[in-house]
């Protein structure tokens, strides 16, 4: 959507960008959300990760620490660390400021090669 929005020269590219960027990182806290409350929602077939995403995620979280958390916006993965994160007890102050980061980061990496593509 912020592709092809950027491309067809619709809205304003920091509008854009902060509005991805804002709705990207709060649709992680649903999931740090989500991990809170994990033990009980592991069988659910709605959780957005598999028992072997969670598990491979948490191996990196206890390796790497909440760092994981600049790389939120990873496929596969990306969701696997925020929900891990929630179930590791993450302080979501700070949870919200890697996250953010980290989507920041892509995003603004994908509206200045859209820009530059349209251009």
């Amino acid at each position: 959507m912020l592709v092809g929005l950027l491309a067809t020269g619709r809205g304003d590219p920091a509008l854009l960008f902060t509005v991805a960027t804002f709705g990207n990182t709060l649709g992680s806290v649903v999931n740090w959300i989500l991990g809170r409350g994990i033990d009980a929602l592991r069988s659910k077939q709605w959780i957005p990760i598999t028992p072997r995403q969670f598990e491979r995620a948490s191996c990196m979280f206890r390796r790497y620490g909440a760092w994981t958390l600049l790389f939120a916006w990873l496929p596969v993965v990306g969701d696997a660390f925020t929900v891990v994160a929630g179930a590791a007890r993450v302080r979501l102050a700070l949870f919200v400021v890697l996250v953010g980061l980290g989507k920041a980061a892509r995003y603004a990496a994908v509206t200045l090669v859209s820009l530059w593509a349209a251009n």
